[in-house]
């Protein structure tokens, strides 16, 4: 027997923002059972992990150990300026890739 990834777990300070983020960014939406100590976003597609988002009292220090590499199904450039208004911001640009924080400062990649 094996086991299957069920959900992606982040810390963070706003689940709820952070949450929403997420949602609006992966085309889902927030559990409507989401609180401000915790949230969830379910996957848009077929068999995703849900992302679980969980208060916690610490602000993040580091950089992320893992991070999500984003495929652009448009425009690179649009995608990247739909995220902007999300909440995102840019890091750095590298040719066709973006290295991007979401809005408590989660690295993650937006790509062709």
């Amino acid at each position: 027997m094996t086991s299957f990834v069920k959900s992606v777990t982040f810390d963070c300070r706003e689940p709820l923002v952070v949450a929403t983020f997420w949602a609006a960014a992966l085309g889902s939406n927030v559990d409507e059972d989401s609180t401000a100590e915790r949230a969830w976003v379910e996957s848009a597609g077929w068999g995703g992990p849900s992302l679980w988002f969980q208060r916690v009292p610490e602000a993040k220090t580091a950089k992320n150990r893992q991070h999500f590499d984003l495929r652009a199904a448009g425009p690179l450039e649009v995608e990247r300026d739909r995220l902007v208004a999300l909440g995102a911001s840019v890091v750095t640009q590298d040719g066709d890739l973006y290295v991007m924080l979401d809005p408590e400062g989660n690295e993650f990649c937006l790509e062709t």
